[in-house]
């Protein structure tokens, strides 16, 4: 079974997420799976202070519609678009399939940059702040 205390920072972390974005139907099921995600990662280290400093981030967003808030309303709407709608149709993976390889390596390429500073952006954030956001 996992450590007592890492069971009770994700059920506060999870609690602190629901009240910050208002129980709101797109927002909570987006920072649950990005949660869950953290959580089951095999070498994250669990960081008490970090957590501790999140959930002040997390409370301060709930709180008042202030940076704290806009800064999550934002990380969420970015994983949003990143992880749920990026599933394509089958329709335009068929398309694909007749595309020149040349197109495909480009696009390829695309995708897997597109979001390599906006990672380091939040890196840093969290860097500078004592934060676990994703």
């Amino acid at each position: 079974m996992a450590d007592l205390k890492v069971i009770h920072a994700y059920r506060h972390l999870y609690r602190g997420l629901l009240h910050a974005v208002q129980f709101s139907k797109p927002a909570r099921y987006i920072a649950r799976d990005q949660l869950r995600r953290a959580f089951r990662e095999e070498r994250a280290k669990f960081d008490p202070r970090s957590t501790i400093r999140t959930l002040r981030f997390l409370e301060a967003a709930a709180r008042t519609r202030g940076l704290e808030h806009s800064i999550l309303k934002n990380l969420l709407l970015t994983a949003y678009y990143r992880y749920y709608l990026t599933r394509e149709p089958w329709k335009i993976i068929e398309q694909a399939m007749h595309r020149p390889k040349s197109e495909e390596n480009m696009e390829a390429h695309i995708k897997k940059t597109a979001y390599k500073h906006y990672d380091m952006t939040i890196a840093m954030l969290n860097k500078s702040m004592g934060l676990c956001l994703r």
